[in-house]
């Protein structure tokens, strides 16, 4: 029988030798549900090193992980053709699938033949929730592209954590003079590590020339490549941090701001503005370089950290482990009841002489 709260996590994003940076939320996911006592083991899929051909290979060591760790339940941590093919084959216990924004939203910015990848990854997003017996979803919005007919019981908003003892505020003169920054400059931070165009980088260089226009002294900083033991560093130098993303799930580098009392000015992206809501400094705008520009030039004139209180520590990384684990209990006990039942019916059918009864024992210790 599998271990009570045994947790397998599959993804294709998490930090390698090679790949430090790479899914380092998800890192931090998996730390804080060890850290409130859950058993969880990773298993790797790497996409970014032996590509898309690594979606076609992953069965068989999978299998041998699931034998080895017996988990309660497996937790896809991102969508696309992994999900797809993990929820497709695994019939031994529960899966929950989590969604985190291009897995369900796809990606229109590049060629033809990347697009046709998209929305391949989208469709086979969209069959994996259907098949999972739990979904994640990052942000409300996000919610809206999931499949219709969904049960309802089985859908959580559950946005990544963060690690409060990391991101908080720090001096922000000493971190400028750690980063080497000119300490009578406005500093601006755009997140962006790969260059990927949905963050516009265009978009957000146009607002920080035409803040300069306006007679403000800004820099802007490409947080690209920055090792992630670093990024509070950064957020605490910076004078606010900018987004300009067509799309997001729930990007944690603005969670990571508003921990460390950075102001965020943002386009309407994500839950950017349920996270912001309500926290004075904040500001959403336009996606245009004028008024992303004149909504820098308010935080530039109040030059000013902000506080966003109860609505960070809601977001702690424990916080979100919690209910991660919550969900966990409720998936399992939902997975307990349907055998139970499919048993029942299956023991009927034998008593009266028609079907065939079940081929596998799939009952669990819920714990």
């Amino acid at each position: 029988m599998p271990n009570p709260l045994s947790i397998l996590a599959v993804t294709n994003i998490y930090p390698t030798d090679t790949h430090p940076t790479l899914g380092v939320f998800v890192q931090q996911q998996v730390n804080g549900l060890r850290d409130i006592g859950l058993n969880v083991n990773v298993f790797y899929v790497d996409r970014a090193g032996k590509g898309m051909g690594a979606y076609f290979r992953m069965l068989k060591p999978l299998g041998a992980a699931v034998r080895e760790t017996r988990p309660a339940l497996l937790h896809v941590m991102y969508g696309g053709v992994m999900a797809d093919r993990v929820t497709r084959w695994n019939l031994q216990c529960p899966t929950i699938v989590t969604f985190h924004g291009s897995d369900l939203l796809g990606e229109n910015f590049s060629g033809r033949w990347r697009k046709w990848i998209s929305h391949y990854g989208i469709r086979c997003s969209q069959r994996a929730a259907a098949n999972a017996q739990g979904v994640v979803v990052v942000s409300h919005r996000l919610k809206q592209a999931l499949p219709a007919g969904l049960e309802e019981s089985k859908v959580q908003v559950i946005p990544c954590g963060i690690d409060l003892e990391r991101f908080k505020p720090m001096d922000k003169v000493d971190c400028q003079r750690q980063l080497d920054w000119d300490e009578g400059s406005f500093h601006v931070v755009f997140p962006s590590n790969s260059g990927d165009p949905v963050k516009r980088l265009g978009l957000a260089s146009a607002a920080v020339a035409a803040l300069n226009g306006a007679g403000v002294r800004a820099e802007l900083h490409y947080m690209r490549g920055v090792p992630n033991s670093q990024v509070p560093i950064w957020m605490n130098a910076s004078d606010a941090l900018l987004l300009t993303s067509v799309q997001e799930g729930s990007p944690t580098v603005v969670k990571e701001a508003l921990a460390c009392g950075v102001p965020v000015v943002s386009v309407d992206v994500g839950d950017v503005a349920e996270r912001i809501a309500g926290i004075v400094g904040c500001h959403l705008a336009l996606p245009k370089p004028e008024d992303l520009a004149a909504k820098l030039r308010l935080v530039q004139q109040v030059d000013g950290r902000v506080s966003a209180g109860e609505k960070i520590q809601e977001l702690s990384a424990r916080n979100i482990a919690l209910k991660l684990k919550r969900f966990y209990r409720a998936t399992l006990s939902r997975w307990h009841r349907t055998v139970e039942l499919e048993g029942r019916r299956s023991n009927e059918q034998v008593t009266v002489g028609v079907g065939e009864p079940p081929v596998r024992n799939r009952n669990l210790n819920v714990g």
